[in-house]
């Protein structure tokens, strides 16, 4: 067991608040045709989008060598469900590339400063704004709290640098039971940087039946360590189960008490909607390479709320004050930033918690991307993806055992949709992981696997279809024997 404190207290489920009720999805007889599904897709409002993106095919997946993207495929398209791992790559990514390899040879240093015509790219030196910009209808925050730079990880250290400064008795951090281990690293290594025992400072929070943490069992615990805790840091969609956390209620209860709350929002930003802002959430961290679909190991983004980004002088004063945080010269007021004269004036908001010079191509890269999400809406994503999720859920179930005992699987993802993001985890019987994933793979359907006995189905409302859904189905269940 990692270590930490792992609190039991018994509570009861609540609903999500900060999400509306969805009308449970009902289907027909027949939902398990292909002709079905069909008729859905048709239906689909958001259907073109998937245009928007390059579906590997089954021959593409078997490939043992590099085949360029443009070279005709006339082979079966896969199910991709993979996509809170990794997304797939939109159609425009190689455009904007390319864009951004013919400034630079063209033009060298100049790229920085300058915008030509015809490129789909903003100069480099204001590409991380404009990322930044294009972000916060994503989620839910007013301009200026969001920045856009480095890595999910090196986000939390940096933003725990500044929001994590432990007292003598105020030094613990509530987390999951199983956090992301690159989250448990980052907060076990902050705890011991400042000399404290993550066996006493970490108070884990234990799931209150089968895998799921209700709302009030994490509010139990704020209630019980309040005096102890210096910081709440939990995930908005728990990458195991993909449970949806009630981000609202449980931000505004630590904050009755007077904590700070932090929030990895990996599997949550590009997923479900989100109002940072409004929900007066502290701070929060996410990945680009999931649902934003930037590319594998892409540059990150973060929020800082406004009252903490604030940035005064005094009358008569140059000297700044502002709330700490670790610095670099990309935290400095871009006016003064290429004076050289090392006399630090911080950039207002999230903007001010970057520290050094962004990759371009990463950015080229999550403009692409940003690109697709410009067509839509998150609120229209979220709707089609419940209805997925619902279909997905639909036909695991049908035709089943009403009693997990009877079947040789279960899901362990909340089936409130409320409280779930584009994600079903379904927990095989022993010893069916194996088979299952080579009826898969032979299939050309891509899931993740969360050895020994899970794997989590995502999918992604930008990109997958219902067919896909009754395809994956059809597969799966013949594997289990069900």
């Amino acid at each position: 067991m990692a270590p930490g404190i792992i609190e039991e207290t018994p509570v009861s489920h609540n609903l999500s608040t900060n999400q509306q009720s969805f009308p449970k999805q009902s289907f027909p007889e027949n939902a398990d045709h292909e002709d079905y599904a069909r008729s859905l897709d048709a239906q689909d409002p958001l259907r073109r989008l998937r245009e928007r993106f390059i579906i590997p095919t089954k021959a593409s997946l078997k490939r043992k060598s590099l085949v360029s993207s443009t070279v005709a495929d006339s082979s079966e398209e896969a199910v991709y469900f993979c996509g809170n791992s990794l997304g797939l790559q939109p159609k425009c990514t190689a455009r904007y590339i390319q864009a951004h390899l013919d400034t630079w040879a063209s033009i060298g240093v100049a790229g920085h400063f300058t915008q030509l015509e015809s490129s789909p790219l903003k100069p480099w030196q204001s590409m991380a704004d404009f990322a930044a910009e294009q972000s916060c209808r994503l989620v839910g925050a007013r301009p200026g709290e969001v920045a856009v730079a480095n890595t999910l990880t090196v986000n939390l250290h940096l933003l725990m640098a500044s929001f994590y400064r432990p007292m003598e008795k105020r030094n613990k951090i509530l987390l999951e039971w199983k956090a992301f281990p690159s989250d448990h690293y980052a907060i076990e290594s902050q705890i011991s940087w400042h000399g404290y025992d993550p066996k006493e400072a970490m108070v884990l929070v234990e799931p209150d039946q089968d895998h799921i943490i209700s709302t009030e069992r994490i509010l139990c615990l704020i209630d019980k360590h309040a005096d102890d805790i210096a910081l709440v840091l939990l995930p908005g969609v728990q990458y195991y189960t993909g449970q949806l956390l009630d981000i609202a209620r449980i931000t505004s209860h630590a904050h009755s008490k007077g904590l700070l709350v932090g929030w990895d929002l990996a599997h949550a930003a590009g997923n479900v909607p989100l109002k940072l802002h409004e929900w007066n959430v502290d701070f929060a961290a996410w990945c680009t390479y999931k649902y934003m679909n930037a590319g594998p190991g892409s540059i990150a983004g973060l929020f800082v709320h406004e009252r903490h980004g604030k940035v005064e002088y005094a009358e008569g004063s140059d000297q700044p004050v502002f709330r700490h945080r670790l610095t670099g010269w990309y935290s400095g007021d871009q006016a003064s930033r290429f004076q050289m004269d090392n006399k630090f004036r911080p950039i207002p908001g999230a903007g001010g918690f970057q520290i050094s010079n962004p990759s371009a191509i990463d950015l080229t890269s999550l403009c692409a991307s940003l690109s697709v999400f410009e067509e839509t809406s998150i609120e229209r994503l979220r709707q089609k993806s419940l209805k997925l999720t619902a279909y997905l859920q639909h036909l695991l179930l049908k035709d089943t055992s009403q009693s997990d005992e009877g079947r040789p699987f279960r899901i362990v993802t909340p089936l409130d949709p409320s409280q779930r993001g584009a994600q079903l985890s379904v927990l095989l019987k022993p010893g069916l992981l194996e088979n299952v994933a080579v009826k898969l793979e032979e299939a050309g359907i891509v899931v993740d696997q969360r050895k020994p006995d899970v794997i989590r189905v995502a999918p992604v409302p930008l990109y997958n279809t219902f067919r896909d859904v009754q395809l994956f189905v059809r597969v799966f269940r013949q594997a289990v024997g069900h």
